[in-house]
């Protein structure tokens, strides 16, 4: 009888939201900032995007739409113009006007302390002026054909809250006062963020009139909380709950296929010695093995990502050669997965001076993405099968991405979701040269520079028909896989798990948001 009362108990908490109109989301993605500029981050920019808004948007397929736009239009080939909304207010009640646009434009790239910005965002960004208050122009410094994918990465601040605002302000709610569909609450870092309606959204009042957006690291809490009613909607459901949560009738799951790839990758900042990284009785080596190309190639070489996929993030990835899946715009189809080969990786780490390999350590986080310190652990042990004894560090997202910023790894798990939907994102913020001045390279945390690979960049990212660009992103993508900065492990598939009574719609970009959540029909 007990059981039967908590089985009834148990389905009644899945029956309906948990709190009437109240959503209750449990993501497994740490918040490090409300900050919309501070860390060019997937956790941040989904908390973000319920609070702010972009000059454009992107739909779940990651198409481009109007946001505080409504239409723009190309002037020439290095300027554009924008009609902005005249309908549109901050959560203070104050117009949103072409001035707070061109404060963000300042803004966005220079925020202190940013372990990762706007910087290779809006680097092509010359000058941007208002004619009038609802009118924008933007002069680029070169012909930009991705001009609005990028711009759709950035959120719009205001100038009277954000003018001499820091980040702590924005952390503290003060100075987070957008235009977007929910305003904040309450926010403890760590833990969650408390929203409510902004009754007053132009684009028309939510159906949740408080969101409470929770941060569960650890995969069975996230599943436990759905299945106890405590929450109406999880993200990153962990692999391996999702047999029995497709089983349960109560439950619901949304998927897609992800624009995010599961990456890793060495440190070229140091010609040596490394960080923990030594020869096989613990003393460092003398010189940096990674800068010898033989030595990035075995370690390429010895990945078996078809094992990966199917058994280290059972079945919820596929094998990774390059930047974007398969279908994707600039996935070059010539460019496929190196072939496993553990014995010829050992010939090359001979020829590099290493016929017995090395010891280092590889650095990961464990609540990133679904399986993260996994997949880390089975690299791990296929190098260590060809002589290079590998050790795994696993740290919280809140820890390992600031200390990944300031070069404290010298191999490391990284992911990149590409939400502009083309090459030219991965191959300008992870792979071009760092250097604040020209805002390249603003997620390039290894330091990897190759003078030819941005010179082949710069042609690329200058190119207006498509079909030519792709085919000069085909030629980064090429060199990628010959010189290996660093090692494409999978492309991710995005799933999430709800209420039977809730509709959801699923993001290539893998946000979650509460607009995306409505009640089943």
């Amino acid at each position: 009888m007990n059981a039967l009362r908590l089985a009834v108990a148990l389905t009644a908490c899945l029956a309906a939201p948990a709190t009437g109109q109240n959503l209750t989301i449990a993501t497994g993605g740490s918040i490090t900032s409300l900050d919309p500029h501070f860390f060019n981050a997937a956790p941040n920019n989904a908390i973000a995007e319920h609070i702010f808004g972009r000059l454009v948007d992107r739909d779940a397929q990651a198409r481009i739409r109007p946001d505080l736009a409504e239409s723009w239009r190309v002037v020439s080939d290095t300027e554009w113009e924008f009609k902005l909304r005249r309908d549109v207010t901050w959560h203070d009640g104050k117009p949103f006007t072409a001035d707070d646009v061109l404060f963000t434009l300042q803004r966005a790239p220079n925020v202190p302390n940013s372990p990762g910005g706007f910087g290779a965002t809006l680097r092509s960004v010359k000058s941007a002026s208002a004619p009038d208050p609802y009118t924008l122009r933007i002069v680029t410094h070169w012909p930009n054909p991705v001009l609005l994918p990028e711009l759709a990465s950035v959120f719009i601040v205001s100038r009277h809250v954000g003018d001499g605002a820091t980040t702590e302000d924005y952390n503290a709610g003060r100075a987070a006062i957008g235009t977007g569909p929910y305003r904040v609450a309450n926010h403890r870092m760590g833990d969650r963020t408390e929203l409510a309606r902004n009754d007053q959204y132009w684009g028309g009042a939510q159906p949740w009139q408080r969101v409470s957006y929770r941060f569960i690291a650890t995969d069975p809490a996230r599943t436990a909380a759905l299945l106890a009613g405590d929450v109406d909607l999880i993200d990153q459901v962990a692999p391996a709950d999702l047999p029995r949560l497709r089983r349960d009738r109560r439950v619901t799951i949304s998927e897609i296929q992800s624009l995010r790839l599961a990456h890793l990758g060495p440190d070229y900042s140091r010609p040596g010695p490394l960080p923990f990284v030594t020869d096989n009785e613990g003393r460092p080596l003398a010189a940096n093995p990674f800068l010898d190309v033989r030595v990035r190639r075995a370690l390429n070489m010895a990945i078996n990502r078809d094992a990966l996929a199917e058994r280290a993030m059972d079945g919820l990835a596929a094998p990774a050669a390059q930047w974007l899946p398969q279908g994707a715009y600039s996935h070059d189809p010539q460019t496929r997965p190196p072939a496993y080969d553990p014995e010829g990786a050992k010939r090359l780490l001979a020829e590099a001076g290493f016929p017995n390999g090395f010891r280092m350590t590889l650095h990961t986080m464990n609540d990133r993405f679904p399986n993260d310190a996994r997949l880390s652990q089975a690299v791990a042990q296929m190098w260590s099968r060809i002589g290079v004894q590998t050790a795994v560090e696993a740290l919280p997202w809140s820890s390992y991405s600031g200390r990944a910023a300031r070069q404290e790894f010298s191999m490391s798990l990284g992911s990149w979701g590409s939400t502009t939907g083309e090459g030219l994102s991965f191959a300008k913020s992870v792979l071009a040269t760092f250097d604040r001045q020209r805002r390249t390279g603003s997620a390039n945390h290894r330091r990897y520079s190759s003078a030819e690979f941005d010179a082949l960049l710069q042609q690329a990212e200058t190119i207006m028909d498509e079909e030519r660009r792709e085919q000069a992103i085909f030629a980064l993508v090429r060199f990628s896989a010959q010189q290996v900065p660093m090692f494409p492990l999978v492309h991710l598939t995005n799933v999430w798990a709800l209420k039977r009574t809730l509709s959801h719609e699923p993001r290539m970009d893998e946000r979650t948001l509460a607009m995306g959540v409505r009640p089943a029909q």
